[in-house]
């Protein structure tokens, strides 16, 4: 929570000025009951009318000035916590930017969301309420028993019976709901991250008809929600209640003692009246402490949650800002292994291999190999567990990240759009490219064809997540955006699977015409999209069981030649064998 703290630094005046102003409005409320009495033993007694509407009037008038105040400090509490608010969100936001793949699969991306989103809500309303209430409910209690004191000092000793009884009541509610308050909030990550898959994965879903299956599943998440609220509801649904019967029984109590003293003449009927308003001042109070009880537990487990993200470090950045141009090897991988943070075994085993400038390198194998991990392992995105990785003859933990990843155009798996228009999604790599960088990317993509054939040409929008456009389009904008401006290599992770073989192949041609300086690393499941690669890796459960040519793998590689011929006729594999 400390660490949040920061953020507040530019509301000190609203943090100091707005309790104050909530004090100022608490005197007023406990001269009420003075003035109260004032009327009822020197105006209603002596029915002196004028006296009456004298003191009436300063009660509206203290009303008002009350009223004033609080709203006061109402716009000041919304300006510090929605101030506080916006800065966390963003801070949080850019932290998360800057944190490495392994730091955000630690946590889950769906908890990111919720730590975001939600406690941020949480903590920025537990601010709100502190300006409000935190000092105010306290004052109020401490003062109303000051003045029930000097009203009767023998009669304040039922409040001071009273009270314990409410604290102990709140005390045993809170020991119960404040673990019940995290459980919620898990409860509330599962079910966002069940939502985000079945929303990416509906395709899936429906092709499997798995969508019985996945709304019991998040029917049982929902209900596990539910449950926990429930539990949460009906402990703190006793607390009012019970604190309220308590109160009430304070005020019968109070009223019944101070009949007493008033027939003894110890007391007045306006300090009794006076006596019974501080009573219930106090105890109002102490429900209204209790609740911020609540507030505050819940706010207290989301700081911690967002704390969490804020102690995760930042993605490592390494010194050198400028990459040798002139390098002749481009990739060098020496004796790699890597192993991911949630996971016990190493994903790669021992993987050396080098690549030059301008050379293609294919990386084939089954799924789950460890293809698209070792692809990871150049652009930095993950570090070696062991061994190092070399671009342009330099470790790439040297490196500052921006300035690797400039010289590194990558196409994932899952082709992702932005809503914009192609050239606003055509400039990410390279935020001055011309139309003219655009349109040469987008002809070696074999994507131009179809942009020039739309009516806005360049300027179509593209809907969110390229839903207006078919697999293959998305496919080939992908790859173009990555070709913009030439970079040093380029990375293909399984991202012509959407093209047929006649564009696949066209693609190729062009790819090693219009980029004869770029390094390609080229992940597929098709040997022939990788037939004339100049360095073939072959993946088996994360170990490279063979590296070569194509004519080389298909005689002396086991793994690559049933690939192969899984892929032909018996007749042709034989035949190209």
């Amino acid at each position: 929570m400390k660490d949040l703290l920061k953020y507040l630094k530019n509301y000190k005046k609203e943090l100091v000025f707005g309790p104050f102003f909530k004090l100022l409005e608490a005197i007023f409320e406990l001269i009420v009951p003075v003035v109260m009495a004032k009327i009822i033993d020197n105006g209603i007694v002596r029915n002196d009318s004028s006296y009456i509407f004298k003191m009436s009037g300063l009660i509206v008038l203290l009303g008002v000035c009350g009223l004033a105040f609080a709203l006061t400090c109402q716009y000041l509490a919304a300006r510090c916590a929605y101030g506080f608010g916006t800065e966390l969100r963003a801070a949080l936001y850019k932290h998360i930017n800057s944190l490495s793949y392994s730091s955000i699969d630690k946590i889950g991306t769906s908890s990111l969301v919720n730590r975001l989103t939600n406690d941020t809500n949480t903590v920025q309303n537990g601010v709100n309420m502190f300006i409000r209430l935190a000092v105010r409910a306290p004052f109020l209690v401490i003062g109303a028993a000051v003045m029930a004191v000097t009203i009767d000092m023998k009669l304040s000793l039922v409040f001071f019976v009273v009270a314990p009884l409410i604290s102990l009541v709140i005390f045993f509610i809170m020991r119960k709901t404040i673990p019940m308050y995290k459980k919620t909030q898990k409860c509330l990550d599962r079910a966002s991250m069940l939502t985000r898959e079945n929303l990416e994965g509906t395709r899936v879903i429906r092709a499997f008809s798995r969508q019985q299956e996945e709304i019991d599943e998040f029917k049982e998440a929902v209900d596990d929600i539910s449950e926990c609220s429930i539990a949460v509801g009906k402990i703190s649904a006793i607390l009012n209640p019970v604190a309220f019967m308590v109160m009430n029984l304070g005020i019968v109590a109070v009223i019944w003692f101070g009949g007493g003293r008033i027939n003894v003449g110890k007391l007045t009927q306006g300090e009794l009246t006076a006596f019974t308003n501080y009573m219930t001042q106090i105890l109002l109070a102490l429900v209204v402490l209790a609740n911020l009880i609540v507030i505050f537990t819940k706010a207290f487990a989301s700081a911690n949650r967002i704390s969490e993200v804020f102690a995760l470090l930042p993605e490592e950045k390494g010194e050198i800002t400028v990459l040798d141009d002139s390098s002749e090897k481009m990739i060098e991988f020496r004796n790699v292994s890597f192993a991911y943070e949630t996971a016990g075994d190493y994903s790669l085993k021992n993987i050396s291999f080098s690549v030059k400038r301008g050379q293609m390198l294919g990386i084939i194998g089954g799924t789950g190999c460890g293809k698209s991990t070792l692809a990871n392992l150049i652009p930095c995105f993950y570090r070696a567990t062991e061994g190092t990785v070399d671009i342009a003859g330099v470790d790439v933990n040297d490196i500052e990240p921006d300035e690797l990843r400039k010289h590194i155009g990558t196409v994932a798996q899952k082709a992702m759009l932005f809503t914009g228009t192609i050239r606003e999604n055509m400039k990410w790599r390279k935020a001055d490219a011309t139309d003219d960088e655009i349109i040469a990317a987008l002809k070696t993509a074999q994507a131009w064809e179809f942009v020039q054939r739309t009516s806005d040409g360049l300027d179509t929008v593209i809907s969110q997540g390229g839903k207006n456009l078919s697999g293959g389009q998305k496919q080939r904008i992908s790859i173009a955006r990555a070709l913009v401006g030439s970079p040093d290599i380029v990375i293909l992770d399984d991202s012509t699977s959407a093209l047929d073989y006649k564009t696949d192949l066209a693609f190729r041609k062009a790819l090693s015409s219009d980029l004869p300086n770029t390094t390609i690393v080229m992940i597929s499941q098709r040997t022939t999209s990788l037939r004339d690669a100049d360095k073939i890796i072959v993946m088996d459960d994360g170990e490279a069981v063979g590296i070569g040519t194509h004519d080389e793998l298909v005689n002396s590689c086991e793994v690559y030649h049933e690939i192969y011929c899984s892929q032909m006729n018996e007749k042709e594999g034989e035949k190209n064998a």
